[in-house]
């Protein structure tokens, strides 16, 4: 039989095919498998014009077969099948797609689609087989066809035999090589995973021949091997029933199927969405966060199907950063694929579905927090942090998406609120939200700066999370109110500024000498109007915290090490030491310098910053003592 070239741009175009355009051999099998699912629907769809035609869908199935012995691997189908010419067509001249055709002749019904529409799957076939046979009888014909190539050399055509209407494409498997095992495509086990991952919801069933053990009869000892006929996807995906046929172990079930995670979800959400863009989603929240969630090798993002056919693992444009935890799956019949359907091409319709399962989530939790408060409060425990990393990254942007979703602690209700909550209790005099940052809920309810306002009667958030001052700086307010730490200089308590500037006034000497001492250490020394029972802490200026400062300082990044928060030493000018300050800054100066670092050591101490030199301050607390 004389070999027909392809066409010189097709065979270019396949030599791309076979090297460039996949980057993932295993993915020609889902592209062979959906060829075969659509020409099962071709079939499908003549019926509904021809009165003469009958669908049984029991009848049609595709069949996966190996023979390892002669290193093929066959994909059959009971599909509409391949006339001669259409196989030259179709097969001869490569982009050339058959059921873009089909698709553009017939008009689609009863929610089926025709996956295929570029022509160009079929030859994927080509990155692991070194020949490929195509034996094709069509609907309506008596004579079926084989079509041959071995690659870019060509192909031949000769009438064939095969029983039924239906295609069987036969790959004889290239050789194995140092970089690539061929032979992983004659194992069960490999063909399994291939087609769990990818093909999993296609319609129809995909069949192979399994093998299995079973005891010898007559036997309790001896085993032996048997093969069966099994099938191996799951046809009907979850998200295409009915949402009230469905329970909530049905979800959980999917979860543990698709390997999302090994923990329990907290909440799942499925979409279903008609109109502009129409697909179907099921998203879950964890129970419990990733051990590798915040670490590089973590990736975001939903699974990605189109027509029940897997795209992408992980499609990252479906989430936003302050969602990266979210799990589950997308699948739309209106996403824009590029030629090997590995990726997507950025168009309007993906932008519009993340913008609405953005929205999804967001409604999902803060229903969970209205409704679920202890359940909002486990997802926070994990995941908290995010939404914080999420109002930061994005420089205020996710603002009105995030801000009601933040939980901190109250130093009044002695646990987690909201901003919203917190707002809603202010007396009516109360200028700003106060908070105070710090290791621990336990150190801040100690911490010496909180006096004054805690006497005011007004509520202070506790941040314990590094990213917390961050985020609220990025924050800015909430409803018009303004946030402002304990430790700032400036309290916006105007009542006491004018006796705080007159004891400044009437000690600025001693201050002014303590100043001297401490050089650069810190920026002023002033008699404190927050202190009650405290005889020093340290407050700052600008826009750098101590807590900022510290936080900084512990990153790898060299730069770092120079950020310094402007500190302010504060003396409660009410408190016993004064009195022994002033009377050393009078008459014994070697003492009045004792003290000046004794009690900058103890500011830094409360703050939970290290001294400069612990045995110097061991020493200077001993002379004391003496």
């Amino acid at each position: 039989m004389a070999k027909k070239e392809f066409q010189t741009e097709s065979k270019r175009l396949l030599d791309l095919m076979i090297n460039s355009i996949y980057t993932n051999r295993e993915i020609f099998l889902r592209e062979l498998i959906s060829n075969a699912s659509d020409a099962i629907d071709k079939i499908y769809y003549k019926t509904l014009v021809d009165e003469s035609l009958s669908f049984n869908k029991d009848n049609y199935y595709i069949k996966i077969s190996v023979d390892k012995p002669n290193r093929t691997l066959t994909v059959s189908d009971y599909g509409i099948g391949m006339t001669r010419e259409e196989l030259d067509d179709n097969l001869g001249v490569i982009a050339r797609s058959g059921s873009m055709d089909f698709k553009k002749e017939t008009e689609l019904k009863d929610g089926y689609d025709i996956i295929g529409q570029f022509g160009v799957g079929f030859y994927s076939a080509f990155m692991v087989a070194d020949k490929i046979t195509v034996i094709s009888r069509a609907l309506g014909q008596e004579q079926a066809y084989r079509w041959e190539s071995e690659g870019l050399e060509g192909y031949t055509i000769e009438p064939a035999e095969r029983k039924e209407v239906g295609t069987d494409i036969i790959l004889r498997l290239k050789p194995n090589s140092e970089e690539e095992s061929y032979d992983q495509y004659l194992q069960e086990y490999r063909l399994r995973s291939i087609i769990k991952k990818y093909s999993d919801f296609i319609r129809y069933p995909i069949k192979m021949d399994v093998t299995r053990s079973r005891l010898k009869e007559g036997s309790d000892k001896e085993y032996e091997d048997y093969t069966e006929e099994q099938v191996i996807n799951s046809m009907v995906p979850i998200w295409k029933k009915n949402k009230n046929e469905l329970t909530l172990e049905d979800y959980e079930n999917f979860y543990f199927e698709k390997h999302y995670g090994f923990d329990k979800p907290i909440k799942h959400v499925h979409i279903s969405t008609d109109g502009t863009v129409s697909y179907n989603a099921i998203l879950y929240i964890p129970g419990r966060m990733p051990f590798d969630y915040y670490t590089r090798e973590y990736e975001k993002g939903l699974e990605l199907y189109s027509s029940g056919v897997l795209i992408m693992n992980k499609c990252p444009d479906l989430l936003p950063d302050c969602f990266s935890f979210v799990k589950g799956m997308v699948d739309s019949e209106d996403l824009t694929l590029n030629i090997s359907r590995e990726m997507l091409q950025h168009d309007r319709q993906l932008r519009l579905i993340a913008k609405n399962i953005k929205t999804k989530i967001k409604n999902e939790l803060k229903n969970m927090l209205q409704n679920e408060r202890e359940k909002y409060e486990k997802f926070y425990e994990s995941f908290g942090r995010q939404l914080k990393f999420g109002l930061y990254q994005g420089f205020g942007a996710e603002k009105e998406l995030l801000q009601d979703l933040l939980l901190f602690y109250s130093s009044r209700e002695k646990k987690m609120v909201t901003l919203d909550e917190y707002v809603a209790r202010m007396p009516e005099e109360q200028k700003y939200i106060y908070f105070a940052a710090g290791e621990s809920i336990e150190k801040l309810d100690k911490l010496p700066q909180s006096e004054m306002v805690a006497d005011k009667g007004y509520e202070i958030l506790y941040f314990t999370d590094d990213i917390d001052e961050f985020a609220i700086g990025i924050l800015m307010n909430y409803r018009d109110k303004e946030f402002k730490s304990v430790s700032s200089a400036d309290l916006g308590l105007e009542d006491d500024k004018e006796k705080a500037e007159a004891e400044d006034q009437e000690n600025k000497d001693l201050f002014g000498a303590m100043k001297d001492l401490l050089a650069d250490k810190v920026s002023d020394v002033r008699a404190s109007k927050r202190l009650k029972n405290h005889p020093v802490c340290l407050s700052n200026e600008g826009p750098i915290s101590i807590e900022m400062e510290k936080t900084l300082n512990a990153m790898p990044n060299p730069e770092s090490q120079q950020i310094k928060a402007n500190k302010v030493l504060e003396i409660n000018s009410h408190h016993p030491v004064f009195k022994a300050l002033q009377e050393a800054y009078s008459s014994d100066r070697e003492k009045f310098d004792l003290f000046t670092g004794l009690l900058y050591n103890q500011a830094l101490l409360i703050e939970g910053l290290p001294l400069e030199d612990p045995v110097e301050f061991t020493n200077n607390i001993c002379k004391i003592m003496i």
